[in-house]
């Protein structure tokens, strides 16, 4: 596509940085998030300021959500200062929240009916494919619309995969947590093992991580555990938030998850005991 006027809704840890990509790519972006002061540094940038999501997209073409709840998705899009109180058949809506898959086929029918195209796209790799531009994206809605979003999409994202229609997105994003739900007690655990037997920690990322352990949390993460970097590149708040969700919908499918179980329990006690703003490497304190 070329040049296109955006507006962005949701500037946190890993909104600011695909911001900064659409900027440094010449497109022109409308910012809205709940506190100001953390979209001064893309205002500097060139972005421009909006006081609700509803003014945010009054000028614009195409809407980016990226907050933090599915009751946030909710009121972001059908609140008294939503997106949908502006958008204009044509416009398009992509929201990059990892929300429940219920939700994004309601904003699906929703924005139908007003002629506006939407996309559930749901991201993963953390702060750092943030910055670097190398997130992972899994697409649920019309492929027409995929197609017509992926080169911008590709400012910031290295993977970028149509799954299927509406809602589809979404369940994708519960299939990744999953996974890393139950990857990380693992980390966790061999890392606790090896500081019990004695062993530099650093050299033994050395070994495993190019082997058949290897995984992204192991050789991302890891490194943060040892080095006691609990800062968030994911927070746990939402990761639990992540892992309710699968649970529910795993629970509706008749289905028995209890590795995802498991790791749901140790995160909620860690948000119980005053972690929820710490990245999801903070799960090693369970073992400290």
């Amino acid at each position: 596509m070329s040049k296109q006027r955006i507006a962005f809704i949701g500037a946190g840890v890993m909104g600011a940085s695909i911001i900064k990509h659409l900027l440094n790519n010449g497109h022109e972006v409308t910012v809205y998030t709940r506190t100001k002061d953390k979209a001064e540094p893309l205002i500097a940038l060139g972005a421009s300021w909006a006081s609700t999501p509803a003014e945010a997209f009054q000028q614009n073409d195409i809407a980016f959500t990226m907050v933090g709840y599915p009751s946030d998705v909710e009121a972001v899009y059908f609140g008294e200062n939503g997106l949908f109180q502006t958008a204009q058949s044509g416009n398009i809506v992509v929201d990059m929240t990892t929300s429940e898959p219920s939700l994004a086929k309601k904003i699906f029918e929703h924005a139908q009916k007003l002629g506006v195209e939407a996309l559930d796209a749901p991201v993963s790799g953390g702060d750092i494919g943030a910055q670097n531009g190398t997130l992972s994206i899994m697409i649920g809605g019309n492929q027409a619309t995929y197609n017509k979003l992926l080169p911008i999409m590709q400012h910031f994202g290295q993977n970028i995969v149509y799954q299927g229609e509406a809602g589809a997105g979404q369940h994708s994003k519960m299939c990744n947590q999953i996974a890393i739900a139950s990857g990380m007690i693992g980390v966790c655990e061999s890392l606790a093992y090896g500081l019990k037997a004695g062993l530099d920690l650093s050299t033994v990322l050395q070994s495993i991580s190019s082997g058949a352990a290897g995984s992204w949390s192991l050789s991302n993460l890891a490194p943060r555990m040892i080095k006691g970097d609990f800062a968030p590149g994911f927070y746990i708040k939402h990761f639990v938030k992540d892992m309710k969700i699968a649970l529910d919908e795993s629970e509706k499918m008749g289905i028995s998850l209890p590795g995802l179980a498991l790791a749901y329990e140790m995160y909620d006690k860690l948000v119980e005991e005053g972690y929820a703003d710490n990245g999801t490497q903070a799960l090693f304190k369970y073992y400290q």
